[in-house]
């Protein structure tokens, strides 16, 4: 992993990406590997798309096993420490049959 960098705990939830631009300003398909950071820790920035959470790569742990994700976009309703993943990512990790997956991360 990239050496010392910090892990969350948190709930694994998912998402349509394909329905709208994320807060990133870019546009995905459910089928690509991609995240909401949770808006704790997103934050409020003035312009989003200049987020410095906007591209960054997370690496996702989940009942089923690892997956990588890159964070395009902000989960308002998610709690500090949730993940709103796309289906190409959630289905990796956890079952849609669950709706919510207990997950650890980091960047």
């Amino acid at each position: 992993s990239g050496g010392g960098s910090e892990e969350f705990t948190g709930d694994g939830t998912f998402y349509s990406p394909s329905v709208g631009t994320g807060s990133c300003g870019t546009d995905h398909s459910d089928s690509e590997k991609v995240a909401a950071l949770n808006a704790p820790q997103f934050g409020n920035p003035a312009n989003p798309n200049a987020s410095p959470f906007c591209g960054r790569k997370v690496r996702v742990t989940g009942p089923k096993g690892t997956t990588e994700a890159t964070i395009v976009d902000k989960c308002p309703v998610c709690k500090s420490g949730d993940l709103d993943l796309s289906p190409g990512a959630f289905d990796e990790i956890g079952d849609e049959d669950a709706g919510r997956i207990p997950i650890t991360w980091s960047f």
